[in-house]
Order: C-alpha cells, then sequence, then structure tokens
C-alpha cells in the first residue's frame, strides 16, 4: 500500500522552494499574475491540462485511468497589504506586502500534491479539479472559478488553511459550522443643514446615527437567540464637516459576523427597521445597503467523518483536535453552495520557532515542517474520497 505521507516528504524540498518563492514575492488580490505564471509554468512541466478564470485564477485537471467522481481541491494564492516584520530569510521582496496569511504555503502545498497525483494518475478512479484560487482575502475569487465553470460536476471539494495556534503536525476537520459569513452593512442618514446655533432650524443626523449605534448591540441581544453567535462591529462613523454646521449627513460601515442564515435574515431585517424607525422618529431619510462578503462555512458532516479517516493515516489518531468555530470568514464556502466540502485547519505553530501569531500579523510565520502534511492530506483525501463513494 502507498504511503502518501512518505511520498510528500521525499518532494519536501520541491513544496519547500515554491512556498519561499510565493513568499518572497507577494502580489494582491486579483493581481496575482506572476504567482499565476509560476503554477502554469511547473503545470505545464508536469504535464497537467489548465485553464484560466477569472483574473489570476487557474482550474487544472487530472484525469484517472478510470471514470467517476469529481473532487475539487482548492488552494489560495492572495498577499496582504502588510509590512513584514517576520524575519525570515526569505522575506517578502515588495515594500508594503506580505504573505501573512499562510497563501503561499497553501498553493505549494497544492502544486506538491498535482505532482504526486500526476505520477499515481494509474490509482486515480476520476478526477482531481485543482483550483488555485485568486483573491480570497476580498472574497472574489471562490466567485470567479464557479463563474467559470469550475464546479460543475463535482461531488465533494476540500481545502485546508494552517493554523499557528494549532501545533505542526496536528489537524482539525471538525463537523459542522467552521467560520463565520460576513456582511457589510452601509447605513447613511441624511436630514437639513443648518447653523450651528440654530439646530432646531435643521435636521442633525450625528445625533439619530449615534442612537442608532448604541442600539445596534439590543439586536442582537433581544432579536436573535442567545445560543446563535452573532458580531456587529461599528468600524467606520463620519459625520459633519465642522463644529456649527449641523450634519446633513452621517454615514456607517457595519462589518456582521454570523453562522445562521435565518439568523442572517433576522439581523437584516432588524437592521433596517432600527434605522426606518430612528428617521422616522428625527424625521430624516436613511439609506441601508448590505454588501454580503461571504457566506458562513459548514462542514459536511459524513464528508468530515470521512477526512478524519483520511487524516488518521497522515498524522496519527492522536494528532486530531477539534477547535471553537471561528468567527472569521472564507470565501471557501461558496464551493459548498455546489457541491459537499470539508475544510481542515492545519497546524503550523511551533513555539520554539516563533510561529506563534495570528494570520494578519506582521510577524506571522508557519512551521514549514507542515508543508508535507498539508500536501499529503490533500492527495489522500482524493484517493480515499474516490475509494469510498
Amino acid at each position: 500500500m502507498t504511503n502518501i505521507l512518505d511520498r510528500a516528504k521525499a518532494i519536501e524540498d520541491y513544496i519547500i522552494r515554491f512556498r519561499r518563492d510565493f513568499h518572497e514575492n507577494p502580489e494582491l488580490s486579483g493581481q496575482e499574475f506572476k504567482t499565476q505564471e509560476k503554477i502554469m509554468n511547473e503545470l505545464d512541466r508536469l504535464g497537467i491540462p489548465y485553464k484560466k478564470a477569472g483574473n489570476t485564477s487557474l482550474i487544472a485537471t487530472i484525469k484517472g485511468s478510470k471514470p467517476g467522481k469529481v473532487v475539487a481541491l482548492r488552494a489560495d494564492i492572495d498577499a496582504l497589504p502588510i509590512k513584514e516584520e517576520s524575519g525570515v530569510e526569505f522575506s517578502s521582496k515588495v515594500p508594503g506586502l506580505m504573505h501573512a496569511c499562510g497563501h503561499d504555503a497553501h498553493a505549494a502545498m497544492l502544486l506538491g500534491a498535482a505532482k504526486l497525483l500526476i505520477e499515481m494518475k494509474e490509482e486515480i478512479q476520476g478526477e482531481v479539479r485543482l483550483f488555485f484560487q485568486e483573491a480570497e482575502e476580498t472574497f472574489m475569487g471562490a466567485k470567479e472559478i464557479i463563474k467559470a465553470g469550475g464546479m460543475e460536476g463535482v461531488d465533494a471539494c476540500f481545502g485546508i488553511h494552517n493554523m499557528p495556534n494549532v501545533p505542526v503536525g496536528h489537524v482539525d476537520v471538525t463537523p459542522g459550522y467552521r467560520s463565520a459569513g460576513c456582511d457589510t452593512i452601509y447605513v447613511r442618514f441624511e436630514g437639513v443643514s443648518g447653523h450651528g446655533s440654530s439646530p432646531h432650524l435643521a435636521k442633525d443626523t450625528i445625533h439619530p446615527a449615534s442612537v442608532f449605534v448604541t442600539g445596534l448591540q439590543a439586536i442582537a441581544t433581544k432579536n436573535v437567540s442567545p445560543q446563535e453567535p452573532i458580531v456587529l462591529s461599528v468600524g467606520k462613523f463620519i459625520g459633519g464637516t465642522k463644529a456649527n454646521i449641523i450634519a446633513k449627513y452621517t454615514e456607517l460601515d457595519i462589518s456582521m459576523r454570523y453562522l445562521d442564515l435565518e439568523v442572517r435574515q433576522i439581523v437584516h431585517e432588524a437592521i433596517k427597521r432600527h434605522a426606518k424607525a430612528i428617521a422616522d422618529a428625527y424625521e430624516l431619510k436613511v439609506d441601508v445597503i448590505i454588501e454580503d462578503s461571504a457566506l458562513s462555512m459548514y462542514n459536511d458532516d459524513e464528508l468530515a467523518e470521512q477526512a478524519k479517516e483520511t487524516a488518521i493515516k497522515i498524522f496519527g489518531e492522536d494528532k486530531l483536535v477539534s477547535q471553537p468555530t471561528m468567527m472569521g470568514s472564507e470565501d471557501m464556502s461558496y464551493y459548498f453552495q455546489h457541491a459537499k466540502g470539508v475544510f481542515a485547519w492545519l497546524g503550523s505553530g511551533n513555539k520554539e520557532k516563533d510561529c506563534i501569531y495570528f494570520p494578519h500579523h506582521e510577524r506571522f510565520k508557519i512551521d514549514e515542517d507542515c508543508l508535507k502534511y498539508g500536501t499529503a492530506f490533500h492527495v489522500q483525501f482524493a484517493l480515499d474520497f474516490f475509494k469510498n463513494n
């Protein structure tokens, strides 16, 4: 029986080399042209066909010796506008940009998986699709892959994200909700400007908007069950132009995180209702615009159990962990609307190597020992899915 982890260990230098190259040359969401070119060059060398999607995404295909199910494996490739302070010898060469979320590692692990899978083509009983996805940080990349037909005919999808709070050599493939959905809500109150000495002749918007903000948390506590997580954060509040001018406009931006889709709808309606009630009370106009960013991500129960059995082969039974659901967001959730899926949190943490900083931190780094595990997990998941389904 083929030991996939041993195969991944044998190409560990290959995976690390690509990871460090990506890390040194980060590119922002939707601008990953050089990253895309490097991946295309390697896919060409490996003899794996692909097509472009969106701005910089790729959909590669490996068809096995026999027809069967279709499994999609996904890695994101974009970086962040952060000045790197990790101190690694292969730090970013691009001022102000950094792979501070580990997408460089994700892309390298999927390339490693591609190399192993094409070498094992005769053992594949179906089709593997490899998504090298742009713009996860802006929640746009998955939509581009889907628009390009990447999920057509897919039976299962699988993704990995490194996590520094999980020790290297461990993994979390818990079923159920694993990350929150995210919406941005824009509220704009419009009144009547006037002189600061005569507010009764105008219609101020700053005070009513402040009343609205203080009432937001009542929505979370009074309209939603306390057993359902919901986060409402006002990150931006702008009103007025000068101290002695009554503010005609006040605008605020709200970040909302949720798990349950019904709760999401309840909160949307409550925000609109509260905004209108306050506007009516103060004789104002109000506009509420809701912009969805990412959906909540739910690991299919049955597929997650299969993934646990796969993980035991790679990591060992005592290396499976289960973290609380994260209130951060992932656009992997959009793939899960088209096929059942599972998303794994891969341990990349190591206190001795100072790999302790959470993603989006300027000192973020991973223990590269995790790369062989993630590569092997991609490959083993696909092979096991074909065998079991």
